[in-house]
């Protein structure tokens, strides 16, 4: 049986990468299609995004929040996460998963910081009954 890997990248994180986004759950091995290939936005609706980006220092702050669950891989550097005025330091190694809230990343430091990010579709999050619409 022929392998149906569709591709293989070795990348330097040196601005964002996206890898190989695919659509619909489950995901369809099938067909030779090069899925990542396909231009994506910062999350891919109905599927998944994975993106490695580098945050050099003293990088633009943008607060966002998008209809996705985040996984996070802090692959090396420092960076500070703004979750809506509280900032949480992460470091090479830390993992974290973000579901739905304003955040935001700042590299205070002298080194850049690089991230790899799973973000995978999900329902918008809600407070009081109200859909919380994705921001950014």
């Amino acid at each position: 049986m022929r392998s149906r890997a569709t591709s293989f990248r070795h990348v330097r994180a040196c601005r964002p990468a996206s890898l190989g986004p695919a659509k619909g759950f489950p995901v369809d091995n099938n067909g030779d299609v090069d899925e990542a290939s396909r231009q994506t936005g910062t999350t891919h609706a109905n599927g998944t995004v994975f993106r490695i980006i580098e945050f050099a220092p003293g990088n633009a702050e943008r607060n966002h929040r998008t209809d996705s669950i985040d996984y996070a891989v802090i692959l090396s550097g420092e960076i500070d996460m703004d979750l809506d005025g509280t900032n949480v330091h992460l470091k090479a190694g830390d993992v974290i998963v973000q579901r739905g809230t304003i955040h935001n990343w700042i590299n205070r430091g002298t080194e850049p910081c690089v991230i790899a990010f799973v973000l995978i579709a999900a329902h918008s999050a809600l407070a009081g009954g109200k859909v919380l619409p994705a921001v950014g």
